[in-house]
Parts: structure tokens; C-alpha cells; sequence
């Protein structure tokens, strides 16, 4: 079996599956009698990215496998195919994932001390149906409140291969002037959390900026998502 096949076989899996595929799965698009292996495929793989570099696409790995998606850099141009307006997200919606993801896990208490205000349910709710959270837990403390944390969907959903490629702080809060303070140390260790029962903190979010896309025009208070994977 040449190496050509076998880079031709994972491009055309890649570009057909409109998700990310491991090698394990990409493996068993070959017969059990001229199956490469996991080398194999990793060359190809390999040779795909290098054969992409100065192109419009390129190959990524994410936290489920490999994709192929167009280049971040040229998302905007390539939008004008859809004329439907992109998802826009509220600063309220991703602040609070940005909290889960960068201090995971993370009770809602929790969140709101850091942020201040009362979180919509609604926010919370929005997340774990797209999955890019779920509930992993419950903290030891009285009325046990769940502990949240990011879902390996959240990643391939913006192109990381796993937690530790998350932006810089600075470099998130720059994106869209978001003005919520994410230390992760001491600083917000000692964030009050609110005792089960407590009466609700004095401020409370805007309903319309809890929704999950935000209003059209809005646009003081939107970021754009992250492009998704190029579909096949």
C-alpha cells in the first residue's frame, strides 16, 4: 500500500466526517489485511500538515482527533458564504465560561462571587446543552452545590488540543474588552462564596444579556465564537 493512498484515504475521511476523527478511527477505514499503523498513519497525517502550510485550510488537532478546517486568519472572508449572522455570544455567557474553563472545577457560587452578579440559569443551562460543560462533581460543603468543568467537546468546538492552549488572560480579556478579573491564585481564592440560602448578591445580570446569542446590533456586548471545522 503506498503512502499516497494512505494520506489520499485520511484526507477524504477528514474532509467527509465533519468532525474530528482519532487514529484509532482512522485506522479502521482500511481492510484488516492492508491496515497501516498507527505510524503509518501519523506520517500521513504529518505529511497532510506540511502539504497545507501556505494554503487556505489546514490540518488540527483537537482534544477528539484530527480535523481539517479553514485557517482562522481567513474566517471572516470565508463567513460571506452563509449570509445568516454568525453566533454571537454575550460578555455575560463567556465570562462565565471563561471562569469554568480557567478555574475548573467551579461551583455557580463561586462564579458569581468572582463576577459579582446573580448568573442566569439560562447561561449555565446553554453551555451544558452545547456541551461545553458539564457537572463533575459536588463540593464538600453544606447543600453540596456542583462542581462545573469544561467537556472535551468545548475544546474541538475551539480548536485545542487540550487545556494548557487556552489564550493568556491578557490576550482574552484584549479580544473583547472584557473587564472580568480572572486571577487564578491567591486573588480569588479568598472570593466570599455565598452559604446555601443566602439571599441573592445585590447585583443581578440584565435578562437580554443572559440569552444565548445576544440581540442584533448589540454589538457592545458580543464576541464572535471561535470558527468552527470546515465541514465536508
Amino acid at each position: 500500500m503506498s503512502e499516497s493512498y494512505v494520506r489520499n484515504v485520511i484526507e477524504a475521511a477528514l474532509l467527509a466526517a465533519g468532525n474530528p476523527l482519532p487514529v484509532a478511527e482512522l485506522l479502521r477505514l482500511f481492510d484488516d489485511g492492508r491496515r497501516p499503523s498507527a505510524q503509518a498513519i501519523r506520517a500521513a497525517l504529518e505529511a497532510l500538515a506540511a502539504e497545507y502550510q501556505g494554503r487556505g485550510i489546514e490540518l488540527k488537532e483537537t482534544a477528539s482527533g484530527y480535523r481539517i478546517q479553514v485557517r482562522r486568519e481567513l474566517a471572516d472572508e470565508i463567513s460571506r458564504l452563509w449570509p445568516e449572522r454568525a453566533a454571537r455570544y454575550s460578555r455575560a455567557l463567556l465570562e462565565t465560561l471563561a471562569l469554568i474553563a480557567y478555574r475548573q472545577p467551579i461551583t455557580r457560587a463561586e462564579i458569581e462571587a468572582v463576577r459579582g452578579v446573580v448568573v442566569n440559569p439560562n447561561i449555565i443551562r446553554t453551555m451544558i446543552e452545547r456541551n461545553w460543560v458539564r457537572v463533575v462533581g459536588h463540593r464538600d460543603v453544606p447543600g453540596h452545590p456542583e462542581l462545573l468543568g469544561t467537556t472535551r467537546e468545548f475544546l474541538d468546538y475551539f480548536g485545542l488540543k487540550s487545556l494548557d492552549e487556552l489564550p493568556p488572560l491578557a490576550e482574552l480579556q484584549a479580544m473583547g474588552d472584557l473587564t472580568l478579573q480572572l486571577a487564578l491564585a491567591e486573588e480569588t481564592a479568598a472570593a466570599p462564596v455565598p452559604e446555601p440560602g443566602e439571599p441573592d448578591l445585590s447585583a443581578s445580570e440584565d435578562p437580554a444579556e443572559d440569552d444565548e446569542l445576544s440581540a442584533e446590533g448589540d454589538g457592545s456586548a458580543e464576541l464572535v465564537a471561535a470558527p468552527r471545522a470546515m465541514d465536508g
